[in-house]
Protein backbone atom coordinates (compact mmCIF):
# COMPACT_ATOMS: atom_id res chain seq x y z
CA UNK A 1 0.00 0.00 0.00
CA UNK A 2 1.14 3.33 -0.89
CA UNK A 3 1.74 6.35 0.97
CA UNK A 4 -0.98 8.53 2.23
CA UNK A 5 0.17 12.02 2.40
CA UNK A 6 -3.30 14.25 3.82
CA UNK A 7 -1.96 17.48 3.88
CA UNK A 8 -2.56 18.03 7.88
CA UNK A 9 -0.67 19.95 10.14
CA UNK A 10 0.48 17.58 13.15
CA UNK A 11 -2.20 17.90 15.69
CA UNK A 12 -2.07 17.67 19.65
CA UNK A 13 -0.95 13.73 20.32
CA UNK A 14 -3.72 13.98 23.30
CA UNK A 15 -6.28 14.25 20.77
CA UNK A 16 -7.76 11.09 19.82
CA UNK A 17 -7.23 9.12 17.11
CA UNK A 18 -10.98 9.73 15.81
CA UNK A 19 -10.32 13.65 15.52
CA UNK A 20 -7.23 12.88 14.16
CA UNK A 21 -8.47 11.23 11.57
CA UNK A 22 -11.69 14.01 10.60
CA UNK A 23 -9.38 16.31 10.98
CA UNK A 24 -7.48 14.88 8.09
CA UNK A 25 -10.24 13.53 5.91
CA UNK A 26 -12.24 16.82 5.85
CA UNK A 27 -9.02 19.03 5.29
CA UNK A 28 -10.02 21.29 8.75
CA UNK A 29 -8.49 24.91 8.54
CA UNK A 30 -8.01 26.55 12.53
CA UNK A 31 -10.14 29.43 13.47
CA UNK A 32 -12.77 31.05 15.82
CA UNK A 33 -15.15 31.57 13.45
CA UNK A 34 -18.07 29.30 14.52
CA UNK A 35 -20.25 30.93 16.97
CA UNK A 36 -22.54 28.28 18.69
CA UNK A 37 -22.56 24.66 19.25
CA UNK A 38 -23.61 22.15 16.67
CA UNK A 39 -24.69 18.71 16.46
CA UNK A 40 -22.17 15.93 15.75
CA UNK A 41 -19.24 18.13 16.97
CA UNK A 42 -16.96 16.80 19.29
CA UNK A 43 -15.67 19.13 22.37
CA UNK A 44 -14.24 19.78 25.79
CA UNK A 45 -17.06 21.48 28.82
CA UNK A 46 -15.22 23.42 31.22
CA UNK A 47 -17.44 23.24 34.87
CA UNK A 48 -16.19 27.77 35.01
CA UNK A 49 -16.56 28.16 38.90
CA UNK A 50 -14.43 25.10 39.88
CA UNK A 51 -11.94 25.24 36.35
CA UNK A 52 -12.28 21.46 35.64
CA UNK A 53 -13.15 19.81 32.57
CA UNK A 54 -15.85 16.83 31.98
CA UNK A 55 -14.16 13.50 31.99
CA UNK A 56 -14.46 9.91 31.86
CA UNK A 57 -12.44 6.72 31.69
CA UNK A 58 -12.91 2.94 32.21
CA UNK A 59 -13.03 3.09 36.16
CA UNK A 60 -16.08 2.28 37.94
CA UNK A 61 -17.68 3.33 40.82
CA UNK A 62 -17.11 1.12 43.77
CA UNK A 63 -20.58 2.65 45.24
CA UNK A 64 -23.78 3.18 43.90
CA UNK A 65 -24.73 2.25 40.62
CA UNK A 66 -20.90 0.50 39.65
CA UNK A 67 -21.19 2.20 36.54
CA UNK A 68 -18.69 4.10 34.89
CA UNK A 69 -17.34 7.12 36.35
CA UNK A 70 -17.62 10.79 35.12
CA UNK A 71 -15.24 13.77 37.22
CA UNK A 72 -13.54 16.59 36.52
CA UNK A 73 -10.25 17.50 35.93
CA UNK A 74 -7.88 20.25 35.95
CA UNK A 75 -5.65 18.33 32.52
CA UNK A 76 -6.32 20.49 29.67
CA UNK A 77 -4.91 18.29 27.08
CA UNK A 78 -6.39 14.75 27.90
CA UNK A 79 -8.20 12.86 25.33
CA UNK A 80 -10.73 11.63 27.83
CA UNK A 81 -12.25 14.50 28.58
CA UNK A 82 -13.75 14.69 24.75
CA UNK A 83 -17.81 14.01 24.40
CA UNK A 84 -20.02 14.05 21.38
CA UNK A 85 -23.04 16.11 20.92
CA UNK A 86 -26.10 14.29 19.70
CA UNK A 87 -29.28 14.06 19.37
CA UNK A 88 -31.48 11.92 21.38
CA UNK A 89 -33.24 8.27 19.84
CA UNK A 90 -36.63 10.11 19.84
CA UNK A 91 -35.41 13.61 18.06
CA UNK A 92 -32.37 13.12 15.84
CA UNK A 93 -30.56 15.99 15.21
CA UNK A 94 -28.63 16.39 11.71
CA UNK A 95 -24.71 17.21 11.36
CA UNK A 96 -23.92 20.72 11.69
CA UNK A 97 -26.98 22.05 12.69
CA UNK A 98 -27.16 24.77 15.21
CA UNK A 99 -28.24 22.95 19.24
CA UNK A 100 -31.28 25.33 20.09
CA UNK A 101 -31.95 26.42 23.63
CA UNK A 102 -34.25 23.81 25.71
CA UNK A 103 -33.49 21.27 23.27
CA UNK A 104 -32.75 18.04 24.41
CA UNK A 105 -29.69 16.38 23.57
CA UNK A 106 -27.31 13.02 24.20
CA UNK A 107 -23.38 13.58 25.14
CA UNK A 108 -21.36 10.53 24.26
CA UNK A 109 -17.91 9.87 25.67
CA UNK A 110 -15.72 9.56 22.85
CA UNK A 111 -13.33 6.85 23.39
CA UNK A 112 -15.42 4.75 25.45
CA UNK A 113 -18.63 4.63 23.79
CA UNK A 114 -21.13 5.57 26.91
CA UNK A 115 -23.37 8.30 27.30
CA UNK A 116 -23.37 10.87 30.27
CA UNK A 117 -26.22 9.55 32.62
CA UNK A 118 -27.67 10.23 36.01
CA UNK A 119 -30.18 8.72 37.90
CA UNK A 120 -31.32 8.42 41.89
CA UNK A 121 -28.45 6.94 43.20
CA UNK A 122 -26.81 8.65 45.55
CA UNK A 123 -22.64 10.21 44.19
CA UNK A 124 -19.66 8.85 46.23
CA UNK A 125 -18.52 11.73 48.04
CA UNK A 126 -21.32 14.00 48.12
CA UNK A 127 -24.37 12.20 48.21
CA UNK A 128 -25.60 14.38 45.77
CA UNK A 129 -27.19 12.83 42.48
CA UNK A 130 -24.95 10.33 40.66
CA UNK A 131 -23.60 11.31 37.52
CA UNK A 132 -22.37 8.03 35.39
CA UNK A 133 -21.05 7.08 31.88
CA UNK A 134 -23.56 4.59 30.40
CA UNK A 135 -24.50 1.89 27.32
CA UNK A 136 -22.73 0.70 24.52
CA UNK A 137 -21.33 2.21 21.49
CA UNK A 138 -23.96 5.35 21.92
CA UNK A 139 -26.51 3.67 22.87
CA UNK A 140 -27.73 3.69 26.52
CA UNK A 141 -31.66 4.59 27.70
CA UNK A 142 -33.59 7.31 28.35
CA UNK A 143 -31.67 8.77 31.44
CA UNK A 144 -29.09 9.52 28.76
CA UNK A 145 -31.17 12.88 27.69
CA UNK A 146 -29.80 16.08 29.01
CA UNK A 147 -31.29 19.80 28.06
CA UNK A 148 -29.67 22.40 27.16
CA UNK A 149 -30.29 25.38 29.28
CA UNK A 150 -29.21 28.90 27.77
CA UNK A 151 -30.17 32.70 27.22
CA UNK A 152 -30.83 33.17 23.90
CA UNK A 153 -32.25 31.25 20.58
CA UNK A 154 -29.05 28.82 20.33
CA UNK A 155 -25.54 27.20 22.48
CA UNK A 156 -23.24 29.84 21.81
CA UNK A 157 -19.94 29.11 22.77
CA UNK A 158 -18.51 32.05 24.45
CA UNK A 159 -21.86 31.73 26.62
CA UNK A 160 -22.34 29.65 30.00
CA UNK A 161 -24.88 26.64 30.01
CA UNK A 162 -26.56 24.37 32.31
CA UNK A 163 -27.36 20.61 31.84
CA UNK A 164 -30.44 19.60 32.89
CA UNK A 165 -31.44 15.75 33.25
CA UNK A 166 -34.34 15.27 31.78
CA UNK A 167 -35.76 12.78 33.45
CA UNK A 168 -34.93 13.89 37.14
CA UNK A 169 -34.50 18.04 36.58
CA UNK A 170 -31.26 17.86 38.19
CA UNK A 171 -28.33 20.24 36.83
CA UNK A 172 -25.01 18.76 36.33
CA UNK A 173 -22.73 20.30 38.70
CA UNK A 174 -19.59 20.73 40.58
CA UNK A 175 -19.05 21.27 43.92
CA UNK A 176 -15.19 20.93 44.65
CA UNK A 177 -15.20 17.33 46.29
CA UNK A 178 -11.84 15.66 45.14
CA UNK A 179 -10.99 11.96 45.07
CA UNK A 180 -7.85 9.91 46.49
CA UNK A 181 -6.74 6.73 44.68
CA UNK A 182 -7.14 5.22 41.95
CA UNK A 183 -7.84 9.12 40.11
CA UNK A 184 -6.79 11.08 43.20
CA UNK A 185 -7.20 14.63 42.89
CA UNK A 186 -10.11 14.10 40.33
CA UNK A 187 -13.43 16.21 41.53
CA UNK A 188 -16.47 14.52 41.66
CA UNK A 189 -19.41 15.52 39.02
CA UNK A 190 -23.03 15.33 40.23
CA UNK A 191 -26.45 16.82 39.61
CA UNK A 192 -28.11 18.81 41.92
CA UNK A 193 -31.35 20.41 42.11
CA UNK A 194 -30.50 24.23 42.34
CA UNK A 195 -28.86 26.27 40.16
CA UNK A 196 -26.19 28.04 41.22
CA UNK A 197 -22.19 28.65 39.85
CA UNK A 198 -21.32 25.47 40.31
CA UNK A 199 -23.99 24.38 37.59
CA UNK A 200 -22.16 26.55 34.82
CA UNK A 201 -20.41 24.89 32.09
CA UNK A 202 -18.65 26.31 28.67
CA UNK A 203 -17.76 25.18 25.83
CA UNK A 204 -14.03 24.73 24.92
CA UNK A 205 -11.65 22.91 22.79
CA UNK A 206 -12.84 20.43 19.68
CA UNK A 207 -14.12 19.83 16.38
CA UNK A 208 -17.31 21.74 15.20
CA UNK A 209 -19.30 20.33 12.51
CA UNK A 210 -20.32 23.61 10.24
CA UNK A 211 -24.00 24.16 9.26
CA UNK A 212 -24.52 22.98 5.53
CA UNK A 213 -23.45 25.79 2.57
CA UNK A 214 -25.73 24.47 0.22
CA UNK A 215 -29.31 23.43 2.51
CA UNK A 216 -31.41 23.27 -1.15
CA UNK A 217 -28.80 20.45 -2.06
CA UNK A 218 -29.54 16.71 -1.93
CA UNK A 219 -25.99 16.16 -0.92
CA UNK A 220 -24.62 16.88 2.79
CA UNK A 221 -21.89 19.41 2.58
CA UNK A 222 -21.57 19.99 6.44
CA UNK A 223 -18.02 20.52 7.17
CA UNK A 224 -15.80 21.04 10.21
CA UNK A 225 -14.49 23.61 12.38
CA UNK A 226 -11.30 22.97 14.78
CA UNK A 227 -9.98 24.85 17.71
CA UNK A 228 -7.39 23.14 20.17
Amino acid sequence: MGNFDSGCAVLPHSLPTLLILLSCVFGLSLGTELSFVTCGSVLKLLNIKHNVRLHSHDVRYGSGSGQQSVTGVTAVEDSNSYWSVRGTRDALCHRGTPIKCEQTIRLTHVNTGRNLHSHYFASPLSSNQEVSAFGDEGEGDHLDEWTVLCGGSVWKREEAVRFRHKATDALLSVTGEQYGRPIHGQREVHAMSSHSQHSLWKAMEGIFMKPSENPMGSRDYSHLHTEF
